[in-house]
């Protein structure tokens, strides 16, 4: 029987439901971004723009680390909803078993890895050696941080599979209050520097995830589990690892693109690496609305595609669709009137802030293809259409390795090629999103059905 701690996603009016449950991701999302930001303010104010530079120079080879489990447990995740959308309640059951022992391997294993090549990759990137050993220590107290994280994913992957969406946030809040709180002690008081920011981050997570995987014992009834369903099945981790592998893949691509485009911040400085960190920073905070919708769609379509029930997944992706084209439009104005004072909570120093308030008015042009590549890939994502993440990869990975190369070679706009690569990609990445689903639809057709018998089929 469904509880409170579920949320049935085949019956209802599609955006209410969609909003409803994208609602607790948003505020989740928009907690998680805060880690983020308060390293940057906290860093960029108390210890200079270098430092932020040094904490920029890391995000996008550990967005590659993360990405590889990352992509894993959002395969497990999948499968778990395409059970439960079919009603299959001891498959569910026998899926948060397996999912936690997939996630657990991938996640120990990416994370020693990352550790160890961290050097050897900063290094690579061409990271200036004033930010250097800054940038080694925070990526490596973030690299070993790899498998704390995965616990969090993993309990909210589960339970968004299964329509609960509020739990994973309240804990979520509470450790970014404590992200808050100990950055200012261990930076501000302790003076510890980058590795006191690392360190606040890596303890306020591990507290999200053992905090939201105790509830989930506690409380939601999937994960009462008897005897019979503490066994590996076969079955589930091919499943899981047949959407999830090429989900790594994608990411892992997305994640080599902006690896290889930080290599084309970095070497124009210390000043272009702050306003790029301030900007990313910025904009991972515009996208939670988006990916928040993805993340429901995902959930919503996954249920549906179980069902058998393609036609309120089609109706859903037009509705949400719309209603992240009004959100684009208002960060869009946002950004093109307060985009340099937004900059100015990060730093203080005047040219860094009018470098990223310009890029912002570049970049907001294409939020709208944001809102094409979020929804359409929560829905290709959730109806297990693993061949679409191996092309969105490669879109993204094209456009940020291509096209620096073809700014910085053919035209003279320099610096501003950087924020020009990050718009062009997004379109072009959303033109593929919406190309690869209109020819799902076209497949699938019009009020078909089709409930499979058998997840995996899905």
């Amino acid at each position: 029987m469904r509880r409170q701690s579920t949320m049935d996603m085949t019956e209802g009016a599609p955006l209410r439901l969609l909003s409803v449950f994208a609602l607790p991701l948003l505020i989740g999302n928009i907690f998680q971004q805060a880690y983020n930001l308060a390293d940057s303010m906290i860093v960029g104010q108390m210890l200079g723009a270098n430092a932020l530079a040094a904490v920029g120079a890391t995000g996008s080879i550990s967005f590659l680390f993360f990405s590889l489990f990352n992509g894993i447990s959002g395969g497990c995740g999948i499968v778990t909803a395409q059970y439960f959308g079919a009603r299959k309640e001891d498959r569910v059951r026998l899926c948060i078993v397996n999912s936690a022992c997939i996630t657990l391997g991938s996640s120990l294993l990416t994370g020693l890895i990352a550790f160890l090549m961290v050097p050897t990759v900063l290094s690579w990137m061409g990271t200036p050696p004033e930010i250097l050993p800054d940038a080694i220590v925070y990526m490596r107290m973030t690299t070993a941080s790899v498998p704390l994280i995965a616990v969090y994913n993993y309990a909210s992957s589960m339970q968004r599979a299964l329509g609960d969406s509020r739990t994973p946030l309240y804990f979520l809040v509470l450790s970014c209050l404590l992200n808050v709180g100990l950055d200012l002690l261990f930076v501000g008081v302790f003076r510890l520097g980058v590795f006191g920011a690392a360190l606040a981050t890596m303890l306020s997570q591990l507290l999200a995830g053992l905090g939201s995987l105790w509830y989930a014992f506690r409380h939601n009834p999937y994960f009462n589990l008897s005897k019979k369903h503490l066994a590996l099945d076969a079955e589930i981790i091919r499943s899981a690892l047949r959407l999830g592998l090429p989900l790594a893949l994608q990411w892992s691509m997305i994640a080599i693109s902006t690896t290889a485009l930080q290599t084309v911040v970095n070497s124009f400085g210390p000043t272009a690496m702050a306003a790029y960190t301030a900007t990313n920073r910025l904009e991972q905070l515009v996208q939670q609305p988006f990916g928040s919708m993805s993340m429901a769609m995902s959930t919503y379509s996954g249920q549906n595609k179980g069902a058998g029930k393609l036609e309120r997944i089609r109706t859903g992706y037009r509705d949400s669709l719309l209603a992240m084209f009004a959100v684009a439009g208002g960060m869009l104005m946002i950004m093109q009137f307060f985009g340099g004072r937004l900059v100015g909570l990060f730093v203080s120093e005047p040219d860094v802030i009018a470098l990223g308030g310009q890029a912002l008015k570049i970049t907001s042009l294409f939020y709208v293809f944001l809102g094409v590549i979020y929804v359409t890939r929560g829905v290709l994502n959730g109806i297990g259409d693993a061949f679409f993440s191996f092309i969105n990869g490669i879109v993204e990975i094209t456009g940020r390795i291509g096209l620096p190369l073809l700014l910085l070679n053919l035209t003279s706009i320099g610096v501003w090629s950087i924020w020009i690569t990050a718009g062009l990609t997004w379109m072009l990445a959303g033109l593929s999103c919406f190309l690869r689903y209109a020819y799902w639809r076209k497949k699938t057709g019009r009020g078909e059905s089709g409930r499979p018998d058998k997840a995996k089929e899905a």
